[in-house]
């Protein structure tokens, strides 16, 4: 007799047993579904959850680094308008007589700037060296404060900067609000100056300082004017934006080794203020981003934990529904077997073999398997439109390669939960069966 025909005419003659044989497989086939599909999905939520708190934080680094160039572009622009806050000024000079005429009456060698811009200083940035004194303007009858520059010395081991102040060129004069306002002159407008001409270059808008009485010239036709070549009275600077504690001593230090002699004062200014709040602002944004890479950083060992402790939980309790399923299949076929045994005696004083009647029950259990996996997975393909939403937009086909491992794998456990029972059967002696049923 045929063993396929055998198989079926089995199924139908026990179609109870076999459906609830397949539908205890179905449910140790489900377990597992349902564990892949909520690992899966635990991964894919957390896996956007971290790229969130990534791209979050990359948009926290990139608008911190434009707000710290528009912070440092507004500081430097601060800073031109209010002018340098630090003032270097020649050895032996009081400091009183600086602070009562706004300037020093004492000389230094001019070379003292470039000395300090081929050094290795740190503390201070955009060198000018500068003659001022205050005098007569003869022509006119003003008293005015006369201001000798020059463009800007460049520190030979840093990036060349944009100045603060720009140059005067030589044949041209800049003058402050009081004295253009009062005398009538405008840009390009020509005057004379202690018996030489020059040219208006720019007239200054009111400032409400003393540089409203200004006259600003390049420095070597100041220096021939007050006989006073190649000497300055003071280098302006401006300090380098860094916290510190005592900033004007550390100035002071490194000015003191590098030009022994000389004094130097620190002026306050908005700009300076601005520029100290930019940097409490930069560390409170570093700290925050800081903090946001750790957040993201605990994150991920969270969800590494969280997951190894969901792996052990879904492990034990997938151990448990198989290890169940598979008693229950043994019990069912036992059960099948043992109510069946006269039939068992029948077939086997027909001459049928023990081979054959084991072949039937084992492939009864196969059928089994794959109906039980079977039937689980078009059931999980059927609800995996519904699913999606709840599951984070979890797709079930990144499943797919697992589905031949579960349609082989199922069947296996399947047969093997009914092997005893079946060879129990199987290896029964026809005569006994017959005389005792």
């Amino acid at each position: 007799m045929n063993v396929g025909r055998l198989i079926i005419l089995e199924i139908m003659h026990r179609k109870l047993g076999f459906a609830l044989a397949v539908a205890t497989v179905a449910t140790s086939v489900a377990a597992l579904v349902a564990v892949a599909i909520l690992l899966g999905a635990h991964d894919l939520r957390t896996t956007q959850m971290l790229d969130e708190m990534n791209a979050e934080t990359d948009r926290m680094e990139e608008n911190f680094t434009r707000e710290m160039k528009a912070y440092e572009d507004g500081v430097r622009k601060t800073m031109k308008g209010l002018g340098f806050n630090v003032f270097i000024f020649p050895e032996g000079q009081e400091l009183d007589e600086v602070y009562a005429e706004g300037f020093a009456s004492k000389t230094m060698p001019e070379t003292y700037a470039n000395t300090l811009a081929e050094s290795k200083i740190v503390t201070v940035n955009h060198l000018l060296p500068s003659l001022t004194r205050k005098l007569k303007w003869p022509e006119r009858e003003r008293t005015v404060i006369l201001i000798g520059i020059r463009g800007e010395v460049p520190i030979a081991h840093r990036d060349p900067k944009k100045p603060l102040i720009d140059p005067v060129s030589k044949g041209q004069i800049v003058l402050g609000y009081e004295l253009h306002r009062s005398l009538g002159l405008q840009e390009g407008n020509s005057t004379t100056f202690m018996g030489l001409d020059f040219t208006i270059e720019k007239c200054h808008s009111e400032r409400g300082t003393k540089d409203d009485v200004t006259i600003w010239m390049h420095l070597e036709e100041c220096q021939e004017l007050l006989g006073e070549k190649g000497r300055i009275n003071a280098i302006k600077a401006l300090e380098c934006n860094c916290a510190s504690i005592d900033r004007l001593g550390e100035i002071r230090r490194e000015i003191a080794a590098i030009l022994p002699g000389t004094k130097v004062i620190e002026t306050e200014s908005k700009a300076l203020a601005r520029a100290e709040a930019r940097n409490k602002a930069k560390k409170l944004s570093q700290t925050a981003i800081a903090a946001k890479k750790n957040e993201t950083a605990n994150l991920r060992a969270d969800r590494e934990r969280l997951r190894l402790e969901d792996e052990q939980k879904y492990t034990a309790l997938l151990t448990a529904v198989i290890l169940v399923s598979m008693i229950w299949v043994a019990f069912l076929v036992f059960s099948n077997t043992r109510d069946r045994q006269s039939e068992i005696g029948i077939l086997r004083a027909m001459g049928i073999s023990t081979g054959s009647i084991l072949a039937v029950l084992m492939g009864r259990a196969f059928l089994v398997g794959l109906a039980g996996a079977g039937l689980t997975l078009i059931l999980a393909i059927l609800l995996s439109g519904a699913l999606r939403e709840s599951l984070h937009g979890f797709e079930l086909q990144s499943l797919v390669g697992y589905v031949p491992i579960v349609l082989l794998s199922v069947p296996a456990l399947s047969c093997a939960a009914s092997w005893l029972p079946a060879l129990q059967a199987a290896n029964r002696d026809p005569a006994t069966i017959l005389r005792n049923e």
